[in-house]
């Protein structure tokens, strides 16, 4: 298992924490994820693909810098 915290500066509300929540947490491989607005970065855990999480925040709205 690995862990990747990726840095989304757009992050600012509630809805935010959802959007990209919703989008990464069923892709294949994701054990959790956890956003934070004050930090304004999405932290994931699992066995999963790089590419994909950064694709799913991107679908999502949202640009990881």
């Amino acid at each position: 298992m690995s862990t990747e915290t990726y840095n989304v500066p757009d992050i600012s509300c509630g809805h935010c924490v959802e959007a990209i929540t919703g989008a990464v947490k069923p892709l294949d491989g994701v054990e959790s994820v956890d956003v934070s607005i004050d930090d304004k970065t999405v932290t994931v855990a699992g066995s999963f693909d790089d590419a994909a999480v950064r694709s799913a925040i991107d679908d999502a709205g949202y640009d990881v810098a």
